[in-house]
């Protein structure tokens, strides 16, 4: 990990607001792409990042690993962002956001959106932490709050479901199992 974000951290922590906003400024763009997997609106991912955010900077006193950062505020985003689609009631899915930066290719490739869609929620989740946002299985493991050997089996089973998915007929496209 760099330097400069440990040591932007380890100054966050003892109270040093820019040292925060810096740390908020890099993390800006995994916080929405992490709530867009889980919430379905714009509106909703700016409002779970919105109160994630302030979270953090509520408690960040309570960090005792500066390297866990990463995974720390995850975990605020993702319990923020569960409890508002739960309050809400809504399924949860994931879709390609509206949003004018540059895009990956796996996230402007409208076929893999479909596939992705078409997996169980969990399975989505570690799919996009994992490729998209290139968090390790570990690092996943504490962001969620389960053993690693249950992330290495989702992702074994999301990677079968969409190699399935895409070895499947066209005509029966949509039909995972």
């Amino acid at each position: 990990m760099e330097a400069n974000f440990i040591q932007d951290v380890e100054c966050a922590v003892a109270g040093e607001k820019e040292a925060f906003v810096r740390l908020m400024m890099d993390m800006e763009q995994t916080l929405y792409r992490v709530s867009r997997s889980i919430l379905k609106t714009d509106s909703e991912c700016l409002d779970a990042v919105q109160e994630a955010v302030l979270n953090a900077f509520h408690s960040i006193h309570t960090l005792r690993e500066p390297r866990f950062f990463k995974t720390w505020l995850i975990r605020i985003l993702m319990n923020v962002c569960y409890r508002l689609a739960r309050e809400k009631n809504k399924v949860i899915l994931l879709s390609q956001p509206e949003r004018e930066e540059t895009v990956s290719p796996f996230e402007s490739n409208v076929e893999l959106q479909q596939a992705l869609e078409s997996l169980e929620k969990d399975l989505q989740l570690v799919i996009h932490l994992h490729y998209f946002e290139g968090f390790t299985i570990k690092e996943m493991a504490r962001i969620m709050q389960i053993a690693e050997g249950t992330i290495k089996s989702r992702l074994v089973k999301a990677r079968a479901t969409l190699a399935n998915w895409y070895t499947s007929a066209e005509g029966e496209r949509g039909c995972v199992t």
